[in-house]
């Protein structure tokens, strides 16, 4: 018999990758992109400037360097993004978001909010996002922080 905690961790796991994969295959057929070039685009448009240092871009994304290097060099032949590199350490890059890219970007956020309104938001009652979001917050959090190996 599996215990409450183990039910809920599979409801969970299964559900978010429905939902992601849902999100995705909406994206694909509204906008010509995937909801991990939505979630950079929109990380990129949420900075100063447009643009982020690839490092932090990554750990944003939660992609190693080359999963993102490779992203970039995606979106960078669409025309949505370029690479600079910083004006007072040339060993910084940074991704950029380009006016197509912006365009591109509000252009798929109406069709990005109906679609999780319709998979998800709509079907949670007040307090639900209230729970929800203490939830993820803190889990979020916890899971940025500095992995502490062994006793200091």
């Amino acid at each position: 018999m599996k215990s409450p905690r183990v039910g809920m961790w599979r409801t969970y796991f299964e559900s978010s990758v429905l939902l992601q994969t849902a999100l995705d295959e909406h994206f694909r057929a509204e906008s010509d992109l995937t909801l991990f070039e939505y979630n950079l685009l929109l990380l990129l448009d949420e900075a100063p400037d447009h643009r982020l240092r690839m490092g932090d871009l990554a750990r944003a994304m939660v992609f190693s360097s080359s999963r993102l290097s490779y992203q970039i060099g995606v979106l960078e032949r669409r025309g949505w993004v370029c690479r600079e590199r910083d004006a007072g350490d040339a060993r910084v890059i940074h991704a950029c978001l380009t006016e197509a890219g912006k365009r591109v970007y509000d252009l798929s956020g109406r069709a990005h909010l109906m679609a999780v309104r319709e998979l998800f938001l709509d079907d949670l009652s007040a307090d639900e996002v209230a729970v929800l979001d203490a939830v993820f917050t803190r889990l979020k959090t916890k899971l940025r922080e500095p992995a502490v190996l062994g006793p200091e």
